[in-house]
């Protein structure tokens, strides 16, 4: 991911800056070499060669991390001060067009390289990153944020990582930075206490078998958290857009439904892990002063490792103020649970 810089908003859908920005091709189902693995090649080459992406890996060495014990859950705070920039970032349509977009070919810095990745996404470096590794997977192209016509891109990206991955998406009205530029992030699994979490079969409810998919609830989590799991990719494609067409229908909405989604891929089994949302940010996130807490979640803060990029707030933040913030910006257990049984 570049630098967001002020200057009227400008896309690059001109492929001809491809080229100079490859570091390595992968074509789905042909690569001589696996994807994580020419994944690590880039990062120790674009540590060696890019400053600032070397600077970021470094600083992520100090970031402090401490355990809060919820109601019935847990998370991790993690003090980062580099994601300052992420956390704050103004995402609505109107600033949008005020600034350029940073994932556009043309704007991502000189030093960037990436994999391409089906002829169609560029897999990057973040140069801020939660964790180590962590890529950023936007398209080549500039087109909005939106999962429901790329599931399959998610899907085949977790093959082709495999175990040990997880690849994320983030809406563009609940996380993403970019939200007007389509982009997936991967990183290691085993990061997020929720991932622990919902293996605990004391906490799956409204079990519902749909076309070949097992779609439950996972509860006691302190917000809502959605698993749809099977063996076959088309289904599950299928299925999952079962799930956001009930979701739009519950909420009588007319865009995309607010979701963060988690994808894993095990034993030949993918697993989709989604957190349906009700708002970006809760309001202690616009106070003023000492009363501010500066906390944007997206998915990996939904997964349970909150992003604290200001000190004050890592030492502060209690049970009971997380649970307030998960509260408030997850979806209502009822409107989901009316979601899943129209879908039977």
């Amino acid at each position: 991911m570049g630098a967001t810089g002020g200057r009227p908003q400008t896309f690059s859908t001109n492929l001809e800056m491809i080229p100079k920005k490859i570091y390595a091709r992968f074509d789905v189902g042909e690569g001589v070499k696996s994807l994580p693995r020419l994944c690590l090649e880039l990062l120790s080459e674009q540590e060696r060669s890019w400053p600032e992406l070397r600077q970021g890996s470094e600083a992520l060495k100090d970031v402090r991390e401490r355990d809060v014990s919820c109601s019935g859950f847990s998370v991790r705070l993690q003090y980062n001060p580099g994601r300052m920039k992420s956390s704050t970032a103004a995402v609505g349509e109107k600033n949008a067009k005020a600034q350029r977009c940073f994932l556009c070919l043309d704007h991502l810095p000189e030093e960037q390289q990436g994999l391409l990745y089906g002829g169609e996404y560029l897999i990057l470096c973040n140069p801020m990153p939660i964790f180590s590794p962590h890529f950023t997977i936007p398209h080549v192209k500039h087109r909005r944020q939106a999962i429901r016509e790329h599931t399959g891109t998610l899907l085949q990206l977790l093959a082709e990582f495999g175990t040990g991955w997880t690849v994320l998406y983030n809406g563009p009205k609940c996380g993403a930075s970019a939200p007007d530029h389509l982009h997936f992030q991967a990183g290691p699994s085993g990061q997020m206490p929720v991932e622990r979490e919902i293996r605990e079969e004391r906490r799956l409810t409204q079990m519902t078998p749909v076309e070949g998919c097992l779609l439950y609830r996972a509860g006691g989590l302190g917000r809502q958290v959605v698993i749809l799991e099977g063996d076959n990719p088309t289904a599950l494609d299928g299925v999952f857009k079962i799930f956001l067409d009930a979701l739009k229908k519950v909420l009588r909405a007319e865009e995309e439904p607010m979701i963060n989604v988690a994808g894993f891929h095990e034993q030949g089994k993918w697993r989709l892990v989604i957190f349906p949302r009700r708002k970006h940010r809760p309001d202690a996130f616009y106070r003023e002063g000492e009363a501010r807490v500066v906390v944007s979640p997206g998915l990996i803060d939904m997964g349970g490792l909150l992003v604290t990029p200001v000190e004050r707030d890592f030492e502060r933040l209690d049970a009971a103020t997380v649970e307030g913030i998960y509260g408030e910006v997850s979806l209502e257990e009822r409107t989901v649970k009316k979601a899943i049984d129209t879908m039977v």
